[in-house]
């Protein structure tokens, strides 16, 4: 059998933020899985290599696969749809395949789609790798858990329990030396040390992909993994991808002592919780190289910080960045601006509030509800919603007004958060002799992009 995975091309511009450009690690982890059962696998990551449709058309031509699984989040849903129209199509004998987070949540309306022969639900190693074996057996796919047909659904797959049990990304398939920031090709390698998230945040689908469980990998295979990037892939920075990446504190210890047993001394940086953190445990993640942190601020205003269901407060928020600076450790900062209680007076606050905390860098990303969250379920129910194109759903352009603000004025202020936090002259000066030349670079590609 042979299977071709796809990460469709981008739809929008928008959707390119930064000019970032990641590993899919979704499809990779799922190559890995399925190459461990002697399946014949290729990936095509269009937005890494520019690829467009024709390219796309033309590669199926030449590989004649027997599956072609696609791979969606939801601004890319339009994209994925083209391309599976496209594949059924040019291969017409072929099994056509959608999977990832928005074809999970939305499974209903995508399978009446004739040129999609079945949707994978959830964690799709171990279904992907049973499908493609009882396609190739002449099996009945009834048997198969975590998928859906127009014939039928069958039982959700229970998460992995044993993420060790999984190997490494199928990084080999990838095309590693065209992943950017800031539309600049650099050495960062990103992984991902645990799945699933006890904390029900409404605007956040992670619990509800991958279970509200943390599963954690163990030190030994974290590490192991961090080297590989390094040996392998001439990472030069690594990044976790994880949601609660510092949650538990004794696994983060674990990872932080590995790393100094092996003396692994390049560079990483995590994302975290600001009510998980503490002086202790920093201190150990500095030592053993972290440099970075993704904090979740969201809001100044502890109302929409309890309608999204954060259990965080302002004073937490303040702590803790008072905290990461006297330990020396970069911050950057990821906001929520238009929740619908927002005004026009509580998102100047939130600017101001973000500025008073002097992260590294901020992201003031616009509130939108994605499939499978409470906050879609939410705003789905009291017709919030302004629009049904999908695409626009790119944390860039406003699809849901507040009380008293459009869409227009959204947009306006989300623009004025980004040129008050980084036209400052006294921010690029102090962040110029922390980061140089890449401070620049990356505050040039913000004010571009929005």
């Amino acid at each position: 059998m042979k299977v071709l995975m796809i990460n469709p091309p981008y739809t929008s511009s928008k959707y390119r933020f930064i000019g970032l450009v990641a590993p899919p690690l979704g499809i990779a982890y799922i190559a890995a899985f399925l190459e461990t059962g002697g399946i014949d696998v290729k990936i095509i990551d269009a937005p890494a290599v520019d690829m467009d449709y024709e390219t796309i058309q033309r590669e199926l031509i030449n590989f004649a696969p027997d599956v072609v699984a696609i791979t969606s989040v939801t601004p890319t849903l339009e994209s994925a749809l083209k391309v599976a129209s496209m594949a059924k199509m040019t291969c017409p004998s072929a099994f056509i395949v959608l999977g990832g987070y928005h074809p999970t949540f939305t499974y209903p309306e995508l399978i009446k789609h004739d040129f999609i022969d079945a949707i994978v639900r959830g964690e799709g190693e171990y279904t992907m790798l049973e499908m493609v074996k009882t396609l190739q057996n002449g099996g009945n796919l009834k048997d198969v858990k975590g998928i859906v047909t127009r014939d039928f659904i069958t039982p959700f797959r229970p998460v992995i329990e044993d993420l060790d049990s999984i190997p490494f990304p199928a990084r080999h398939l990838l095309p590693m030396d065209d992943y950017k920031i800031m539309n600049m090709k650099l050495p960062v390698g990103t992984l991902i040390s645990g799945r699933g998230c006890p904390y029900q945040c409404s605007f956040c689908a992670s619990s509800a992909m991958h279970g509200n469980k943390l599963r954690l990998r163990s030190a030994t295979s974290v590490v192991d993994e961090m080297e590989h990037l390094v040996d392998d892939h001439g990472a030069k920075m690594l990044a976790f991808m994880d949601d609660t990446f510092c949650l538990n504190k004794q696994r983060i210890n674990d990872i932080c002592h590995e790393i100094k047993e092996r003396k692994f001394d390049n560079y990483w940086g995590c994302t975290a919780r600001v009510d998980t953190i503490s002086e202790e445990l920093l201190l150990k993640m500095k030592d053993a190289g972290c440099i970075t942190l993704f904090l979740g601020v969201e809001s100044a205003d502890q109302q929409n910080l309890n309608e999204l269901n954060k259990k965080i407060t302002i004073t937490r928020i303040k702590k803790t960045f008072e905290l990461t600076k006297k330990m020396g450790l970069r911050t950057i900062a990821s906001v929520v601006l238009g929740m619908p209680g927002d005004t026009r007076n509580s998102i100047e606050n939130t600017i101001k509030f973000v500025k008073k905390l002097e992260p590294n860098y901020a992201i003031f990303s616009l509130a939108t509800p994605y499939p499978g969250t409470d906050f879609y379920l939410k705003s789905k129910d009291d017709r919030l919603l302004k629009t049904k194109d999908w695409s626009k759903f790119n944390l860039l352009t406003p699809v849901m007004e507040t009380v008293d603000c459009s869409l227009d004025e959204l947009r306006k202020l989300q623009k004025k958060a980004f040129k008050e936090f980084y036209a400052r002259p006294l921010y690029l000066l102090k962040q110029a002799r922390m980061d140089g030349p890449v401070l620049f670079k990356t505050a040039f590609a913000i004010l571009k992009d929005i």
